[in-house]
């Protein structure tokens, strides 16, 4: 997709507020990278994908994405021999928990938002390795005494030296010549070494080595050389102890790079599923709705909205590059301003209607300046993008949307300064490479086409321009205060006028979109109102009259008939849009109760072969309690079920076979499954690095 369009409708800020709603920095970094596809059937998966995770928010079933860290680099280390330490392979069996609880969710809601189910065959699994590491390090990354049957023997060796090291130092503490020459009574640590605090003034009344001084030279930490034999004695015990951690840390990062694949997959695929909980957020949060796609270019936005501006007016982001309204008068910035109504009440966007494709395909929209011209085609544009990307769109639901290959903009005041181009020039420049890369099936949008130069020359050249987008086929709309553009529709079936609306009493634009109308600059009736001398309009009144001749009589009555034909064919649009989404609404309920009486039927056929010893959960006592059948009465149609240490009498009605699909329940987080780890790797065959020499 063009990237020039991108960054005029500003869709890096629709990437920013969808990357805010993931919850990792793994589906972050998709949205950042999130582009529009070309792809009909990738987009139609996108959308469906958008739709079941939007569903499933509003159901409660949120993903549970706690503790999945990025943690592909140290994956990617130990899968080339790398050996990680203890803190990196504490956040990898974080992450590999994390992705197991997905796993099970993924499993829960399978069979009713199948497509998001079905990601669960690209997520593997690693309770083996999770109960490798959790059996060597405890949550804050520290290695435990039970890692392998040799450090537990160090570390209690090292204990009893300690033992008899803190001894003796007590019993030197004890002594009257000893106190005297402390600076606070009690031994204490500098590294591994024992010491005591000593005042600089008695340095030379203890034998032993110095460690260390205070800031303030007061004091000088000795370890006493009656520990000395004890103290290099635990130095080489720590050195083996050392030794040891390596070996178990070596042995830990190679159990996960043997499931480094599967891993750095699953990783992939849990980050496409947080972008996916992104658009499902983004779409909660904006009340957005999916668009139907069509493969005839029919475009039909019914009551859409401004996604940046909505998210701007709920304080949801920064302001999007468009001013603010006048809050006096009219100015002549051709830029138009943000969409809102009132101004003490909360600023809201004002929805519009617009389409194209059905008996037109480009639409020519006049209007005064600040009227909402340009957040019109902004609007068209950024929805067409974002619906290409797999987004909801803010609009009424039963909008319609081809799928353009290109969407290509020309947009705002494009002078350049270091190419020394003029305002004029550079739309030239940019229109000639639209009009290069447009085809049948694009979307092409041009702002104040022809402004910049004379007006004749420009009209001229925005109806040549125009009779080229006709003429190549693509859907396209464009703005403009030229009056000879105006008129061009009349000449052309396939091109229509649109209007916005502004309130000449109160002097501001209402930012509605009518198709069918012409806009008026309206430039004589606000004078009038800012007070211009009433001669002076008069004058201008008449020369305006002579300019226009004597063809502005058939010109409005023709305007009026394309104006009527344009709200019945509205009224064609909003009945046929009813029409299908009660279609859809009833084809969905039948799939619904299609779907509940085979579930129905196959609940009955495993109930009517149960057989004593079989497994069954009764729901009222709880899915993660199954039971075991002792006994049928088929007669009494009532069961005996032994559940733990109790037996109790339940209707066959209420049994749900344990070969049926029932919720799972995730496994406590710190509680690995049972028998997970029965074939993993033990540590203690891993060879000790003395041996491998």
């Amino acid at each position: 997709m063009d990237t020039h369009t991108l960054e005029l409708l500003e869709f890096d800020k629709v990437r920013a507020l969808v990357a805010k709603r993931a919850a990792c920095s793994l589906g972050k970094e998709r949205a950042w990278r999130m582009e529009p596809s070309r792809d009909p059937g990738e987009i139609r998966n996108r959308q469906a994908l958008t739709t079941e995770m939007l569903e499933a928010l509003s159901s409660g079933l949120t993903p549970p994405f706690g503790g999945l860290h990025d943690i592909r680099p140290q994956v990617r280390r130990a899968q080339i021999g790398a050996m990680l330490d203890a803190e990196e392979l504490a956040q990898a069996v974080e992450t590999l928990r994390a992705i197991g609880h997905l796993n099970q969710w993924l499993s829960r809601i399978g069979e009713e938002f199948p497509r998001l189910g079905g990601l669960k065959q690209e997520v593997g699994e690693f309770s083996g390795v999770v109960n490798a590491i959790e059996g060597c390090l405890d949550s804050r990354g520290n290695v435990l005494d039970t890692a392998s049957r040799k450090l537990s023997a160090l570390r209690r060796e090292i204990g009893q030296v300690e033992e008899k090291i803190q001894e003796t130092l007590r019993r030197m503490l004890r002594s009257n010549e000893i106190k005297r020459i402390l600076r606070f009574p009690n031994f204490t640590m500098v590294g591994h070494h024992y010491v005591l605090p000593i005042a600089k003034e008695h340095r030379g009344e203890i034998q032993g080595s110095v460690h260390r001084t205070s800031a303030s030279n007061e004091t000088v930490y000795i370890e006493p050389q009656a520990i000395a034999e004890h103290s290099a004695q635990l130095s080489f015990i720590r050195a083996r102890e050392a030794k040891e951690i390596r070996r178990i840390l070596r042995w830990l990062s190679a159990q996960l790079g043997q499931v480094a694949e599967s891993a750095l997959g699953s990783l992939e695929t849990l980050g496409e599923l947080d972008l996916i909980h992104a658009r499902g957020r983004y779409s909660l949060d904006g009340r957005m709705t999916p668009p139907d796609f069509n493969e005839e270019g029919k475009l039909a936005l019914r009551g859409a909205r401004h996604p940046l501006l909505e998210a701007f007016f709920r304080g949801d982001t920064a302001p999007p590059r468009v001013p603010e309204p006048p809050r006096e008068a009219p100015t002549e910035a051709d830029e138009s301003p943000p969409a809102i109504v009132g101004s003490q009440e909360p600023r809201t966007v004002v929805p519009i209607d617009v389409h194209l494709g059905l008996q037109f395909q480009t639409l020519v929209v006049t209007g005064p300046n600040t009227g909402g011209k340009t957040v019109a085609i902004k609007t068209v544009g950024l929805l067409a993008i974002m619906a290409q990307a797999g987004l909801h769109i803010p609009a009424h639901q039963g909008s319609q949307l081809p799928v353009f290959d290109e969407v290509l903009a020309d947009i705002g005041d494009e002078q350049s300064l270091e190419q020394s181009l003029s305002t004029f020039s550079s739309h030239v420049r940019r229109v000639t490479e639209i009009l290069a890369r447009a085809s049948s099936k694009s979307l092409v949008l041009l702002d104040e086409m022809g402004a910049g130069t004379d007006p004749a020359e420009g009209a001229a050249l925005g109806r040549a321009i125009l009779d080229e987008i006709d003429s190549i086929g693509a859907r396209a709309i464009v703005t403009t205060h030229l009056g000879d553009l105006k008129t061009y529709a009349f000449s052309n079936p396939r091109v229509e006028n649109a209007a916005v609306e502004f309130d000449l009493e109160t002097l501001r634009p209402r930012y509605r979109l009518h198709i069918g109308d012409i806009g008026q600059s309206n430039a004589l009736q606000i004078a009038r109102r800012l007070s211009l001398p009433e001669h002076i309009v008069a004058r201008a009144a008449k020369y305006l009259a002579q300019g226009r001749g004597q063809d502005l009589p058939e010109l409005e009555i023709l305007q009026k008939l394309r104006k009527d034909a344009e709200e019945a064919r509205q009224a064609a649009l909003t009945a046929q849009s009813e029409a299908e989404r009660t279609r859809e609404a009833l084809n969905q309920r039948l799939t619904d109760l299609q779907r509940q009486a085979e579930n129905d039927e196959r609940l009955a056929d495993a109930r009517a072969r149960l057989q004593p010893g079989d497994r069954v959960v009764v729901p009222k006592f709880g899915y993660d309690r199954p039971g075991r059948v002792v006994k049928l009465d088929a007669r009494k149609k009532t069961a005996v079920v032994a559940i733990g240490q109790m037996q109790w009498d339940v209707a066959i009605s209420d049994l749900i076979p344990q070969t049926m699909r029932t919720p799972e329940v995730a496994a406590p987080a710190n509680k690995p499954k049972a028998g997970a780890n029965k074939n993993a790797p033990r540590l203690e065959d891993f060879a000790d690095e003395s041996s491998s020499r």
